[in-house]
């Protein structure tokens, strides 16, 4: 429960109060439960075996926070003096870390790298999709798992194996277990083997409770009453639908989800409301547990990614993975083919992952829009050998996705460094390469930044123009407005092509499919329409850019 005491806000001051013997969770068993996805580590110089004893906002006009905690620096810019000031002052007073928000884009200074170095407390970041109300909630109920006595057939249960918590509470409670999340979206459900009653059949194949039921539940005021006990609540047999208790789990003050038990081949036993009620205490770690989202996973993604884009620790990741923090390695940036849509991108890392470990190599994949990032550590030593060894795997990556995804699949290939902190440059050099061979007309699957280094250069030029209009008055933007009335688009792609192939008349009429004489009818049509000379080189120059911004932007019919 949050109170205030001394003008600072400590909220849970430990996991297990009372006893004077409890040390509390680890920083790392925190991380575990609450999710991962809240926090960015950034640095732990005595690692993340440090004990927690609470969670505490900064108050800047109290004295330094009590010893254990994990320090909330709200309002607090990570690159600013101030924060070097809270680091040694959470230091002085024995805390566990301190958490500063996602400030200003870019690497926290070396100030504080320096100052975290000497102080030896660890710092994280909170994520931006996180806001801090979100954050204090997850670590408090983090704090208060870290006491909670699990059933012994609960306990035996591996941490996030949902289906195999349900299928536990269902030997326990003696009915068909549903748990399900606060949006009524089923999470996993026991393999009962008796007959079970329609409703159940409709919410285990939907995949969540029909909306139909939920909105009758939530006429009927249900929902209020489920959040709002603290006890197992008791639906009596209706019809066809069997009779059914269930729980909400919460922990540490947040509503995690619900545990359902309904009765199937017989009426449930006695005690099945007391089992229920214990197993949901039990329960809140597994839910907690997947509602990080893989949790040791997620928390090697979060770090890798807080890297990659220059905030993160290479230390910390060296940890989490065994990647040595000196030593060559690289990003390579894969964007896969059109058959990949927003809800495969687990399978897409899935089989990145599989295949950098079908080379041999160590690696962490980042899933981005539209594609993945796969960061590869502990490269051969010799530099040359270790451009050879990216080179391989993306060859090899691009075949596995494109058999998975489609033809379209592009590997872009980043440069070499030399330890992991250097690897945000790799990353760039890797989505240049990877946006040259999405460029149209670029043949090439695979390539890194030096073989496509024309196609980075004219994208970079394009960059800093503007808009894709063509200017008025220009025989692209004559073209244009004449072909949008007439052609279709028709005169504007020859022309392109045109273009593109040199003037090769025999090498454009097979690209655009027709008789060379039709093409030579049309170009005589273009240099009618818009007035282009074609002979003269700074008109074909300004026509191919006016051509490529117009493709860009989407403005070509």
């Amino acid at each position: 429960m949050t109170h205030r005491s001394g003008g600072r806000m400590a909220l849970n001051e430990t996991a297990g109060q009372g006893d004077g013997t409890v040390a509390g969770p680890t920083l790392e068993s925190l991380l575990s439960v609450m999710g991962a996805g809240a926090l960015e580590p950034y640095t732990a110089p005595r690692g993340l075996g440090v004990v927690v004893e609470g969670v505490t906002v900064l108050d800047p006009l109290e004295a330094g926070p009590p010893r254990g905690q994990v320090v909330l620096a709200v309002g607090v810019d990570p690159h600013s003096a101030a924060a070097v000031d809270v680091v040694r002052e959470a230091a002085a007073s024995g805390a566990a870390a301190v958490v500063f928000g996602p400030g200003r884009p870019g690497r926290p200074p070396e100030a504080l790298r320096a100052a975290v170095e000497d102080a030896g407390t660890a710092v994280l970041f909170r994520t931006a999709w996180c806001g801090w109300t979100e954050l204090v909630g997850a670590l408090r109920a983090g704090l208060v798992l870290s006491g909670v006595p699990a059933d012994p057939a609960v306990a035996a249960v591996l941490p996030g194996d949902l289906n195999g918590l349900a299928d536990a509470v269902a030997v326990l409670v003696g009915g068909a277990v549903t748990i399900e999340d606060v949006e009524s979206r089923v999470l996993a459900y026991s393999s009962t083997k008796e007959d079970v009653d329609e409703l159940r059949r409709l919410t285990i194949l939907g995949r969540r409770v029909p909306e139909w039921r939920v909105a009758a539940m939530r006429e009927a005021g249900f929902f209020q009453a489920l959040w709002g006990s603290g006890d197992v609540i008791h639906r009596p047999a209706h019809g066809e639908n069997p009779e059914r208790l269930v729980v909400a789990v919460r922990a540490g003050g947040e509503i995690l989800g619900s545990i359902w038990v309904a009765a199937a081949g017989g009426d449930l036993p006695p005690h099945a409301s007391d089992t229920l009620r214990s197993a949901a205490r039990a329960a809140a770690a597994h839910l907690l547990h997947h509602r990080s989202h893989r949790t040791h996973a997620r928390l090697v993604e979060d770090t890798a990614r807080a890297l990659l884009d220059g905030r993160g620790s290479a230390e910390v990741l060296t940890e989490r993975t065994g990647i040595p923090a000196h030593g060559h390695c690289a990003v390579l940036a894969v964007r896969p083919g059109a058959s990949c849509k927003g809800e495969e991108t687990g399978r897409l890392c899935a089989l990145l992952s599989v295949c950098c470990g079908a080379n041999g190599l160590t690696s962490v994949v980042v899933p981005v829009d539209q594609g993945a990032l796969v960061l590869v550590g502990a490269l051969h030593q010799d530099v040359r050998r270790a451009v050879e060894q990216v080179a391989r795997l993306g060859k090899s990556l691009v075949r596995q996705v494109a058999d998975a995804f489609g033809p379209e699949t592009r590997v872009g290939l980043g440069t070499v460094a030399d330890t992991l902190a250097a690897l945000p440059g790799s990353r760039r050099s890797a989505d240049l390469a990877l946006r040259a061979l999405l460029s149209p007309g670029e043949h090439r699957t695979v390539a890194s930044a030096d073989e496509v280094a024309e196609s980075i250069a004219l994208n970079q030029m394009l960059d800093t123009l503007t808009g894709p209009a063509p200017a008025p008055e220009t025989p692209v933007a004559r073209l244009v407005a004449f072909d949008a009335g007439n052609g279709g688009g028709t005169l504007v792609r020859t022309l392109r092509v045109y273009l593109d192939h040199f003037g090769h008349v025999p090498d454009t009429a097979r690209a655009l499919g027709v008789h060379a004489n039709s093409l030579r009818h049309r170009i005589s049509r273009i240099t009618e329409v818009s007035g282009l000379d074609l002979r003269s080189p700074d008109a074909r120059l300004l026509a191919q850019l006016q051509l490529r911004l117009l493709e860009r932007g989407g403005r070509e019919a």
